[in-house]
């Protein structure tokens, strides 16, 4: 509307996905994890058959999203990757909303932001 260009509203959502909600596409499964920091309401998809997990702006290879919009928190957002990304297994990929793949058991070991050991964070 600011530019003065004419759009249709989006329709209302039917319902929100929360923690532990399936998402089926086709013969997939991916899981919904609640990863808030880089938004209040940030979600990750996890698909354990696959071995991968859409983290969107929550996680990057060494780097993380960032925390400073309105309702983002970085403590929220390093407690989402340890307390549930890091507890997925090493060996998974992670996809991202910007830039290359990564796996978990990397960014724990490489990950100078949100290393799996806090005390160990850059400043």
């Amino acid at each position: 509307m600011m530019y003065n260009i004419p759009f249709e509203p989006s329709p209302e959502p039917v319902g929100y996905l929360e923690e532990g909600d399936k998402v089926l596409l086709g013969d997939d499964e991916l899981e919904v994890i609640l990863t808030p920091g880089h938004s209040p309401g940030s979600i990750s998809f996890y698909s354990a058959k696959q071995n991968f997990v859409i983290a969107g702006d929550v996680l990057f290879k060494q780097s993380v999203g960032r925390s400073d919009f309105p309702g983002g928190n970085f403590e929220t957002l390093a407690r989402s990757i340890r307390e549930k990304l890091y507890k997925l297994p090493d060996e998974t990929v992670v996809y991202s909303g910007h830039g290359p793949e990564t796996t978990i058991g990397f960014e724990k070991l490489h990950n100078p932001f949100v290393p799996e050991d806090p005390s160990t964070r850059l400043a």
